[in-house]
């Protein structure tokens, strides 16, 4: 998000809080504990014209209420609209309310009762942490015993938890993004996260190992994303006073029956952002702008022709037990249309270090996905970084199943 506003000619002074390394060499980065109202005030005395927030926590938190009580413009959702990603709970309630496809499910907060829910339906099923757990508090149980004691152990901790359990669907999953002012809403291209740490899609959740973009829906299937999905949650929240702006994440399952929600989140994806706005032609301040100011409605997005591929790095020991403080480096010249974001990284006395578990997303650019991928993976190949945690394998099976229907008609926002 840095790098595009930092494009924008309307920018004359760029912050980040706290910010990392990477954001250092496009804007001045400013010490933050997370305090929302301490942001708040001091963006309303350095006359801050634009805040766009990227995490969940402060959303939650509600920085965008602080904000809009002085006065001062924000590109993100207040906290009640924010609950969408905070508890799962309330989205599922939604979602029933509004009407919105998603998977049946039921929510618990006493362990005993989860446990005896759980002897009825069997394996496989899904148990996830009902609260904010940086996309891996979902657990795809195959076994009735998995599925027990993910439940348990969310629930037996000391602090109230709450779970839900639903059903296990089955079929490819795709991000839809959008970016909405409460009436209008722009979906952006879609695109597809892999979320396992493994190859083949195994191992632990993670909130991310790469994403490719643009996702080949088939023809209509965009439509009835924001149709039957989108649309009645944004119209659905503005009826009960609750007007939504920023962006919306619809992780999504292309089911037999259709598009069904696996999650909403109110904000963009990582790493599916990294993957989604280079691509974008549009300025991103001009866009949210028009979203913050009720005048997306004017908005046209533009897109540049190409493939997407992002690529994560992570820390060895991600994501249970990360290390940090091991050193990395990345190419003096970038490989030729390769960008490097920075995540978990910070600024030692010899360079660079690993500081949180995803580190790097390597994107690569290319006319289609199979160039896109070959950039990446270049782009991997030239950092130094010893014992670095990846898939060789993101965006295969789309490779594989494009290769195999020889292309085709897709679905796409229209440029």
């Amino acid at each position: 998000m840095c790098w595009k506003v930092a494009q924008s000619p309307q920018v004359t002074q760029l912050f980040a809080a706290p910010g990392n390394p990477g954001m250092a060499e496009l804007a001045e980065c400013i010490p933050w504990d997370g305090n929302v109202s301490q942001l708040a005030e001091w963006a309303d005395r350095e006359g801050i014209e634009l805040t766009l927030v990227g995490p969940e926590a402060p959303l939650v938190e509600g920085i965008a209420d602080a904000f809009e009580a002085r006065g001062l413009k924000i590109f993100g959702p207040v906290q009640k609209a924010a609950m969408i990603e905070g508890s799962k709970a309330f989205a599922k309630d939604l979602m029933a309310r509004f009407g919105i496809p998603t998977a049946r499910h039921k929510t618990f907060s006493d362990v005993l009762d989860a446990l005896s829910y759980l002897e009825t339906t069997g394996a496989p099923i899904v148990v996830k942490d009902s609260g904010l757990a940086a996309g891996k508090g979902v657990t795809v149980a195959t076994s009735l015993h998995q599925a027990k004691q993910a439940a348990a152990n969310i629930l037996s901790g000391p602090e109230r938890a709450e779970i839900v359990i639903e059903e296990y669907l089955s079929g490819p999953e795709v991000t839809v993004l959008a970016v909405t002012d409460g009436i209008t809403i722009v979906p952006l291209l879609p695109s597809q996260d892999h979320k396992r740490l493994l190859e083949g899609d195994t191992g632990p959740m993670t909130g991310g190992m790469g994403a490719i973009c643009p996702y080949p829906l088939p023809p209509g299937v965009l439509t009835e994303i924001v149709e039957r999905i989108l649309k009645p949650l944004v119209e659905g929240l503005r009826a009960e006073g609750i007007v939504y702006r920023g962006v919306i994440y619809a992780g999504l399952m292309l089911t037999d029956e259709g598009p069904k929600v696996l999650e909403f989140n109110a904000r963009f994806g990582d790493p599916e952002c990294q993957a989604i706005l280079p691509l974008l032609k549009t300025d991103l301040l001009e866009l949210a702008l028009a979203a913050v100011e009720g005048r997306l409605h004017e908005q046209r997005l533009e897109w540049h022709p190409l493939a997407s591929a992002c690529v994560v790095m992570a820390a060895p020991g991600y994501p249970d037990d990360p290390h940090k403080g091991l050193p990395l480096s990345l190419p003096p010249a970038p490989p030729e249309r390769v960008l490097y974001f920075q995540a978990g990284t910070r600024r030692g006395p010899e360079g660079l270090l690993t500081h949180g578990g995803r580190v790097l997303s390597v994107v690569g650019l290319g006319e289609d996905l199979p160039g896109a991928l070959e950039r990446a993976y270049a782009g991997v190949a030239a950092v130094r970084f010893e014992h670095a945690l990846y898939r060789r394998d993101i965006g295969r099976k789309v490779s594989l199943a494009k290769a195999a229907s020889r292309g085709g008609e897709t679905d796409q926002p229209k440029a």
